[in-house]
This record gives structure tokens, sequence and C-alpha cells, in this order.
């Protein structure tokens, strides 16, 4: 996880948290959050620490962090790069790999209907 520090209003997006900002400054104040002023804004805006989030929250914020643009060589496109590490793990690990790509993936799968159909 790149980002270290949430805004509410940012954390109300995630399942198992409050679903509004007050809720989720309530519930960083009962849980002693690591908190900081944020920088920018005026009044009393703060910002959480990544620490102080329930784990699972800060599981699915990684989930929902956009990818990181790796630098690769022009003439190799991501897949066959994907491919060749791949290529490069025992059997074990592959089994390792695809399992829990398969049980993440549709997890996520049916998280995203369950959002979608409320």
């Amino acid at each position: 996880m790149n980002r270290e520090w949430f805004s509410a209003k940012e954390l109300i997006a995630f399942s198992g948290l409050p679903s509004s900002t007050q809720g989720i400054h309530s519930m960083a104040r009962r849980q002693n959050w690591k908190r900081r002023r944020r920088y920018g804004t005026q009044g009393r805006g703060v910002e959480y620490h990544k620490d102080s989030i329930p784990i699972a929250t800060t599981q699915k914020i990684v989930l929902h962090e956009p990818s990181v643009d790796y630098l690769y060589p022009r003439h190799q496109d991501p897949l066959s790069i994907w491919v060749e590490s791949y290529n490069q793990l025992n059997e074990k690990e592959r089994k390792k790999l695809i399992t829990f790509i398969v049980r993440e993936g549709m997890l996520e799968v049916i998280n995203r209907i369950n959002i979608n159909s409320d």
C-alpha cells in the first residue's frame, strides 16, 4: 500500500466500517486510531493512519489501489512478462498462485455483485 493516511470520507466506501463520516470519526475515537490534521483543508479535517484502520478494511483498500505502472522494454508486453514469471515457479508455487487468484477473484466478483444489488 502506497498511501498511509485516509480521510473519513474515503473510508466510508469500504464495508465493515460505518457508512457516514460521523460514524468513522466516532469509531476512530473509541478505538484510539492514530490521526493527524489533514493538510490543505480548513477546519477540523483529520486523516487516519493505515495501521489504525481494521485489518480487513486495510486489505480491501490495497485491492482497490490502482496498479503500479511497471517499466518494461517496449518490445516486451506485460503478458509475456507474466508468463515468463509464472514459468519460473515450481509446481507447488503455481498451484498456490492459481488457487489464490481464483479464490480472491471469485470473492471480489461476489462482493461487487452484492454492492451493485443493494
